[in-house]
């Protein structure tokens, strides 16, 4: 699959260029460092899959996405980001965006982003019903368990994440309004606070979650944890280090 790697830092776009070279089935059709010239690149020749930086010098990347649709390009998109508003990530879904992966990252977390992608894209014949086309979908979304941080457990990981799903789309309540905090998550699943804190974080870093400061009158702010809407999945994930 041909790859356009769009990152304004040319050391990054080297990283990145690198490390999708690394990946068997991926080739890098070129390297842009700016909006213009992905669009004279995509002009040139049409990729498969845009790995693309939301913070380009000459606008953000999803008016680039939005520009390249009017002109009739499909190209897939991985999101290359270390902004986690979630504003932005449903406006990303709506045009496109198939992966979201948070700055910094490593090797291994792109790795996985690209394979689970590779194998949505060449899977072929018709579903037979609604449990085969949410296994497509998984595929793309959800990371493998096996891929899990030391120390964390697949079924442990999908309690947290089935609680914090479940809150963060309520219509009433501290759910809804605020999210979940490591406290409360814990009460609900049945483990520490400094464990639901563990599998919280790791699914902020795999880009599942959202977490903010909430001030009370006194005292330290409390982190509040939502999940993301339009992710699926509920698998675990490389944790994102430098890279």
């Amino acid at each position: 699959m041909r790859v356009l790697v769009v990152e304004d830092e040319a050391v990054a776009a080297d990283a990145h260029r690198l490390y999708v070279e690394r990946v068997p089935g991926f080739t890098v059709a070129g390297v842009a460092h700016s909006a213009a010239e992905a669009r004279r690149a995509l002009e040139r020749t049409p990729v498969d899959l845009l790995l693309l930086d939301l913070y380009l010098p000459d606008g953000h990347g999803l008016r680039l996405v939005r520009s390249l649709r009017s002109a009739g390009h499909h190209a897939d998109v991985i999101a290359v980001t270390s902004a986690r508003d979630l504003t932005v990530v449903r406006e990303g879904v709506s045009l496109g965006v198939v992966q979201y992966v948070l700055k910094p990252f490593t090797f291994a977390t792109l790795r996985d982003r690209l394979v689970r992608y590779a194998h949505f894209r060449t899977a072929a014949g018709e579903a037979s019903g609604q449990d085969e086309v949410d296994r497509a979908l998984a595929t793309l979304r959800a990371p493998h368990s096996a891929e899990l941080p030391k120390g964390l457990s697949g079924p442990t990981l999908e309690r947290v994440t089935g609680t914090l799903r479940r809150e963060s789309g309520r219509g009433a309540g501290a759910g809804s309004a605020t999210g979940l905090t490591a406290a409360a998550t814990a009460e609900a699943v049945g483990i520490s606070r400094i464990t639901a804190r563990r599998y919280l974080e790791h699914l902020v870093d795999s880009g599942r979650a959202t977490k903010s400061p909430h001030y009370g009158q006194v005292g330290r702010p409390e982190l509040h944890y939502r999940w993301v809407a339009g992710v699926a999945g509920t698998g675990g994930g490389g944790r994102q280090g430098g890279g």
